[in-house]
């Protein structure tokens, strides 16, 4: 071995004992704490937060006030202009001669509950431990009271367990386990917790824009998002955008009887699907003008990770029930760096036990746009409503007027949700590199590195209004049920996330 070689191992070798030692105190810390942890996460869950829910919404940013308090961190409210804006939680902590400010982020709001949906026993504001996944033959653990050792491979259900109060709960007890363990900090570090992401973030831009002074920074890590099917950690670069477009179709004023209006009266239900249907081929490529026309290349390095990700197809298949993807053959991985065209839901009068022989007034259906680098929102909407003009309906932006509706054949009315577009970070930027060295250290195998996550946050609200680098570093389990019932995080990952986050803030 020549002595350049030596020298090189050396001190990686002594890189890597060090940091197995600071991950062995904060881990030491954690263990020591872990039912006083679970208790205040617990009670964190107990609070809704369902995004319309602005009281509640208000009770949680107090409560993430007072976390920081109890870990000495100075915290306060940013709000926007706007009035009655859900304020945003922000603290910040100085380290003397630090080169480097990190600001880490998760959001406290969640999705809307259906609690009829959720499993017998579990309710969405009343976190409690279950064995497995409901799904999986998961039970209740009803014998657990504080105090008692939690098993690591159970799971915490309830509403933003793992979407994503877990991102808080993580970041949080890891900046505590460096204070408490000794650890001296390396870098200034910021904490920014949005309560508006599940409504699309509609005044973050404002926020950004009264505070950026506030907000400058080397580096934005987003603690958002599960890790990778495999259970592997995984970093990502880059986030998808995301648009909804509400779509009505309308037919007779009233609702008609199929038998004496059947073949003449228009069915509206009938109509839309068939106008959906348009959308895209046998092939599962969406139809529509210009779709995929301005999507950015991945560069080589971003080809590079993709080729190296770990291929889970055939466990999900068998996990979800699939006997063949769409995509007609392209990867998992390739079809979560195009658009996407989903149909969230479709609705027109009742089925099942109270299913009529009708024709109903109206039918409904929401469009979720997936957008990747290079597509604008604004955009890829115009173009799917461009789409629908071609089909023969007249494009409204109101409920239809008796003159509408005699002037008209195909009346729909569009309106669109708030949206945002894509991000990306160069995944060969030196800081994105030191984020990747230093989350390797908390995993015994390689971590996956992917150009970009299949979901959507608001990052590029990041670079355009703060200039600031993203990094997305997940710490929940891939089959968490977000956004739907039975949401749970696997207590292991939430332990995992609070060294992923450990090292993180000490890279320099």
């Amino acid at each position: 071995m020549s002595l350049k070689t030596f020298l090189f191992v050396a001190i990686i070798s002594t890189i890597s004992a060090h940091a197995q030692t600071t991950q062995q105190r904060v881990r030491q810390y954690r263990q020591a704490q872990e039912t006083a942890l679970m208790d205040e996460y617990r009670a964190f869950l107990s609070i809704p937060n369902v995004s319309a829910d602005s009281a509640n919404i208000r009770k949680n940013a107090a409560f993430i006030l007072q976390m920081m308090q109890k870990r000495g961190i100075s915290g306060m409210l940013l709000d926007g202009p706007t009035p009655g804006t859900t304020p945003a939680v922000f603290g910040e902590v100085r380290v003397p001669g630090a080169k480097k400010t990190i600001v880490f982020y998760a959001h406290y709001d969640g999705q809307p509950v259906n609690p009829k949906q959720w499993a017998e026993g579990l309710q969405p504001f009343v976190p409690v431990f279950i064995t497995a996944p409901i799904e999986q033959g998961g039970k209740i653990v009803t014998n657990y009271k504080s105090g008692d050792s939690i098993d690591p491979n159970w799971r915490l259900a309830g509403r933003g367990s793992a979407d994503d109060k877990a991102g808080v709960m993580t970041i949080l007890n890891a900046y505590d386990a460096l204070v408490k363990s000794k650890i001296p900090l390396t870098a200034n570090l910021k904490f920014f917790f949005e309560g508006e992401e599940e409504i699309g973030s509609t005044h973050l831009g404002e926020i950004f824009d009264k505070h950026r002074d506030k907000l400058a920074s080397d580096l934005w890590i987003i603690a958002d998002g599960p890790r990778h099917v495999s259970g592997k950690p995984v970093v990502q670069f880059g986030v998808r955008g995301d648009v909804n477009m509400h779509l009505t179709v309308y037919g007779p004023k009233r609702p008609l009887h199929s038998g004496n209006y059947g073949n003449w009266a228009p069915n509206p239900a009938m109509r839309l699907v068939k106008l959906l249907a348009s959308m895209k081929d046998d092939n599962d490529q969406v139809v529509i003008r210009g779709f995929y026309d301005d999507v950015v290349p991945l560069t080589a390095s971003e080809k590079k990770a993709m080729a190296s990700m770990p291929n889970m197809e055939a466990a999900l298949k068998k996990e979800l029930g699939i006997a063949k993807p769409d995509g007609n053959g392209t990867s998992f991985v390739e079809l979560l760096m195009r658009p996407t065209l989903n149909i969230n839901g479709v609705q027109s009068a009742n089925v099942g036990a109270m299913a009529g022989n009708i024709i109903p007034t109206k039918a409904e259906a929401v469009l979720d746009l997936r957008l990747v680098r290079g597509n604008d929102a604004a955009r890829q909407v115009g173009r799917v409503t461009d789409h629908i003009r071609a089909q023969g309906y007249q494009i409204l932006d109101h409920e239809p007027t008796d003159a509408e509706r005699q002037q008209y054949p195909k009346l729909i009315k569009i309106t669109q949700g708030t949206g945002y577009n894509a991000q990306r970070t160069p995944m060969d930027l030196p800081i994105a590199q030191e984020v990747i060295k230093a989350v390797q250290t908390t995993s015994p195998e390689p971590i996956v590195l992917s150009p970009s996550s299949g979901g959507s946050l608001p990052l590029y609200l990041f670079e355009k209004v703060l200039k600031a680098n993203v990094v997305s570093v997940p710490v929940v389990n891939y089959d968490n049920n977000q956004h739907a019932e039975n949401e749970n995080v696997k207590v292991q990952y939430l332990w995992d996330g609070i060294e992923m986050m450990a090292a993180v803030m000490l890279i320099r």
